[in-house]
């Protein structure tokens, strides 16, 4: 049957697909608009299954904050030119704004959740077949705290969320904050939050080079320590210079502003 413009017009408004897409799909379908969204649909799930071995290194990473609750996700893709596309960060701030908006405890639990009766797992897989690329939702990160902040650097690859123990939190302070973790990319808020295995790996690190150094034995562990109180100030956020005035840890900027970070969370998809 013949296909007029108007019927493909609807189907790629009601799909995302390409013009060609819809004019198969409805003359396939004899211009029955269900079967035709499930035909495109079909074609989704056949390319994502084709293409699951691909890598999916691009993509959109967002984030955003309210009142008690920061999230981040990132939807990943295969190509730079699909994770610009105007329709690609629309699906990742739809993700995030029902992420916000129901506050799932997991990546899974996020993906099952449905927008006009489709699962947003379906909807990744439905944007899959409209442009030919693998997607997955690559991360999913939230901190809750008395008050939250978040940053997303230009290019959307890269956001962090921040959590305060205060509840009435100055938004420069917690911005400037939310900035340092996407500019030093600490490991860890403090010292004690540091994971021991890490600390074990940076004392035999600080042993093993003073030994190459020709250290006596008896002073290994007084100069390992000495590397590993760097490392803390290298790689902890309240011991990290603050990137806006290095005269002062981002620990002793906190205290002058009376903020208390409590938790952060970081995502990129950048190399580093």
């Amino acid at each position: 049957m013949a296909v007029t413009m108007a019927e493909i017009q609807k189907l790629r408004t009601m799909t995302g697909a390409g013009m060609m897409d819809c004019k198969n799909a409805l003359t396939e379908s004899n211009g029955d608009i269900e079967k035709a969204i499930e035909l495109i649909r079909k074609r989704g799930q056949a390319i994502a299954a084709k293409r699951s071995d691909r890598e999916a290194s691009e993509g959109c990473v967002l984030a955003a904050a309210n009142k008690d609750f920061a999230a981040i996700v990132a939807l990943k893709c295969e190509t730079d030119f699909v994770a610009k596309n105007a329709d690609f960060i629309a699906l990742t701030q739809q993700i995030l704004d029902n992420a916000m908006a129901s506050q799932p405890k997991s990546i899974d639990y996020l993906l099952t959740i449905s927008v006009d009766g489709r699962s947003i797992k379906d909807l990744i897989t439905d944007k899959s077949g409209v442009t030919g690329e693998k997607m997955e939702l690559g991360f999913y990160e939230f901190v809750k705290g008395e008050s939250v902040a978040f940053y997303v650097h230009p290019g959307n690859k890269l956001a962090t969320i921040l959590a305060f123990a205060e509840a009435d939190v100055n938004t420069h302070v917690a911005h400037e904050i939310a900035m340092q973790v996407a500019a030093m990319n600490p490991i860890a808020l403090d010292r004690n939050s540091v994971p021991a295995d890490v600390v074990e790996k940076e004392l035999e690190i600080g042993r093993e080079k003073a030994r190459q150094e020709g250290k006596p034995e008896a002073i290994l562990e007084k100069i390992a320590q000495g590397r590993l109180n760097k490392f803390y100030q290298e790689s902890t956020l309240l011991e990290q210079e603050f990137i806006m005035d290095n005269k002062q840890t981002v620990g002793q900027y906190a205290k002058a502003n009376k903020v208390t970070p409590v938790l952060f969370k970081r995502v990129t998809l950048n190399e580093e």
